[in-house]
């Protein structure tokens, strides 16, 4: 008999506008929700404390007081002579130092003392870092160390240059880079846009489970409507759900000054992920009808399929970011259309599956 019935009306959509209504009363997912708002709102506030995670030596590190020792400590202290945050304090006695360092009056303490080379002439300079552990503060600490390291590596570098019997690989041109460019792009736009799919497919697991725990699954059929029906129908909401929230913190990181680009093919690659990951928690709460087994599964398995994603050619927050700052390559759009087969594969198997399911057994 020919179903004359429009599509709005198809049990799959309805049982799909019934589970996204229902979200609104589930306190947990409001709360996931409202995070993730905050931090796409907010995002150009929030990055830059974030990024001091990402890379502390993108922020300034305060003012760091290092004794310095050893034949070799006037090289270092023309080093830290370059970097106002590195206040150098030269102790001609080891033993003075050292105590210094224990009494914490000094940050940290460098010996810097020449050895032989063995590779040429000329001697080396090898520089030995005490440094405080246990606190935020050894971390500026490091910081600011490395950079008058660093600027000593470089003065030696000049220094020696002549006595080389060939000239080098010459250094690229310095570019004046932002930390904050990388952070945004390798580490907030993928944690925004793949955040939704995994919540999409732990709402499935409960959105699945529940019905079987409370019961309610029978009276659904009543209507009606099939297990193959109200399974499709809670997956298509929970898949959609991802991309529209993932499309609204693209819009959210735009008004923030993120500009975002491919959003198309990234909004389709979101929806490919969801789908996948959605599939799994599907077939996770019909073969285990309980919450709790089944969320843990699903937890354990996610991690686990995302964590071998490093294998593939290219990983899925890369794939992101290139899609973000346009300039994917061909394994690019390669990894958007194979996680697009997989997730439609993975969900027609599932299909076969929940069709083959006793319905009555719940």
């Amino acid at each position: 008999m020919r179903d004359d019935r429009p599509w709005y009306r198809d049990p799959r959509v309805v049982v799909a506008r019934r589970e996204v209504r229902s979200l609104s009363r589930e306190k947990t997912i409001v709360l996931a929700l409202l995070i993730q708002l905050f931090v796409a709102g907010f995002s150009s506030f929030l990055v830059v404390g974030l990024t001091s995670l990402y890379d502390p030596g993108s922020v300034s590190a305060g003012e760091v007081e290092m004794a310095v020792t050893g034949d070799a400590r006037d090289e270092l202290l023309a080093a830290g002579a370059e970097h106002e945050s590195a206040r150098m304090t030269e102790y001609e006695d080891a033993d003075e130092a050292r105590l210094a360092f224990e009494q914490r009056r000094v940050d940290a303490l460098l010996n810097a003392s020449y050895v032989a080379s063995s590779d040429g002439p000329g001697k080396k300079i090898s520089v030995t870092a005490r440094i405080p552990e246990g606190s935020i503060r050894s971390t500026l600490i490091v910081v600011n160390v490395r950079r008058v390291l660093e600027t000593l590596e470089r003065q030696e570098r000049f220094e020696r240059a002549g006595s080389l019997e060939s000239d080098p690989v010459p250094l690229p041109p310095e570019v004046s880079a932002s930390p904050y460019f990388g952070f945004t792009y390798t580490v907030l736009i993928p944690l925004l846009l793949f955040l939704p799919a995994f919540i999409s497919g732990s709402v499935a697991v409960d959105a699945i489970t529940e019905e079987m725990e409370r019961g309610t699954l029978e009276l659904l059929r009543v209507a009606p409507v099939s297990l193959l029906d109200i399974v499709d129908g809670k997956a298509l909401g929970m898949a959609l759900l991802a991309p529209a929230q993932s499309l609204l913190w693209i819009l959210l990181l735009s008004v923030n000054g993120i500009r975002v680009a491919n959003v198309a093919v990234i909004l389709l690659f979101v929806a490919a992920v969801a789908a996948l990951v959605v599939t799994i928690g599907v077939v996770l709460g019909v073969a285990t009808g309980k919450r709790r087994p089944a969320q843990l599964m699903y937890s354990v398995l996610t991690l686990v399929v995302f964590g071998a994603a490093v294998v593939l050619p290219e990983h899925p927050a890369t794939t992101v970011a290139k899609l973000a700052v346009d300039s994917p390559t061909l394994s690019t759009y390669a990894t958007v259309v194979g996680t697009l087969a997989v997730a439609l594969l993975g969900y027609a198997a599932a299909r076969k599956y929940v069709g083959s399911v006793d319905a009555s057994a719940f």
